[in-house]
């Protein structure tokens, strides 16, 4: 992500903008229903992680997370050619992308690839649903406006404790390869803190929603071009699978989905639409078991929900008196 999942970051792009009445923000009725269009969302989502391990079969990480964002922006450009829209032209603007792109895209997406050499795709997906515990301990740091509440530090730490319930902890984490889950974590944790970065830079762009996500996408796709021979050798053969598998992940879970988010972001809010992280690790989880044949002891899906339990209860705003 799935991801990211990338609904951190269109929400970000969306209350990082001065409000306004652009192509992708006008809330628009759409033929297929929007409950339809978030369970699709969700299951693009959470389908992401077992792509990132069919990918990496046949792939080296770096190699799947360079196609899937290069698939990513072409969607993207393809969309924004359709609606008739430029990228950003102001130098400023490009470096502050630049940023976020390393912090949204290419490094969390190179971090859950490696991660999942050593890890289940199942762990991977869990280890995503803490990103809204990682953004809620930051932002208390980072963002004034976030004033912390018993409810939202109680669900900080229910959501910790979650964590440590899918590790084993009390069984002295046997078992878990730590490298790996530790990626998979930090990728967790990257995107917050690209979520920050947006807000207090980008904070009252001009430009539209889907022209910065397309800038965001092609740098990224630029600095993974770079990387990508610096640390890998060009493939001697390409698997089909993995390479559809990758296709996949960056048409779908990277291109189509953001347009999907944006479209539900705009008919029932980001509230709402955000609703849709709960259900990614609960649907990879369920992908890597009966798809990939993955292990599941009883701890993770408990864990699991603990996990989405405290995040639930870290997005909850205090009442207005």
């Amino acid at each position: 992500m799935c991801y990211e999942v990338f609904s951190i970051i269109v929400t970000a792009m969306t209350t990082a903008t001065a409000p306004r009445a652009s192509v992708d923000t006008v809330p628009r009725r759409s033929a297929l229903d929007w409950r339809l269009r978030f369970g699709a969302l969700s299951l693009i989502w959470g389908f992401s992680f077992l792509l990132i391990k069919v990918g990496t079969q046949g792939y080296a990480p770096f190699q799947v997370t360079l196609g899937r964002l290069a698939f990513g922006t072409a969607v993207l450009g393809v969309a924004m050619a359709v609606k008739r829209q430029g990228l950003p032209r102001a130098m400023r603007t490009w470096g502050h992308l630049a940023v976020a792109a390393f912090l949204l895209n290419a490094l969390p997406f190179s971090l859950f690839a490696y991660s999942e050499l050593t890890i289940p795709s199942t762990l991977a997906g869990i280890c995503n649903a803490t990103s809204p515990l990682w953004g809620m301990a930051l932002s208390l740091v980072a963002l004034s406006e976030d004033r912390p509440t018993r409810v939202r530090v109680a669900g900080l730490g229910i959501g910790f404790l979650g964590v440590l319930t899918v590790l084993g902890a009390w069984e002295g984490f046997s078992g878990l390869d730590a490298k790996g889950t530790a990626m998979a974590l930090l990728a967790s944790l990257s995107y917050p803190v690209g979520w920050i970065y947006v807000r207090r830079t980008l904070a009252g762009s001009s430009h539209s929603n889907l022209s910065l996500t397309g800038a965001q996408l092609l740098l990224a796709t630029a600095q993974l071009a770079v990387a990508t021979p610096m640390f890998t050798s060009f493939p001697t053969r390409f698997p089909v699978v993995p390479l559809l598998a990758t296709a996949a992940l960056g048409a779908l879970g990277t291109g189509l989905a953001v347009l999907i988010q944006y479209g539900l972001v705009a008919e029932v809010g980001p509230t709402t639409a955000q609703m849709v992280t709960y259900f990614i690790p609960v649907i990879a989880t369920a992908a890597g078991v009966t798809v990939l044949g993955e292990s599941l002891s009883w701890s993770t899906p408990v864990g699991a929900l603990i996990v989405l339990a405290g995040a639930a209860l870290t997005q909850m705003k205090p009442r207005v008196a």
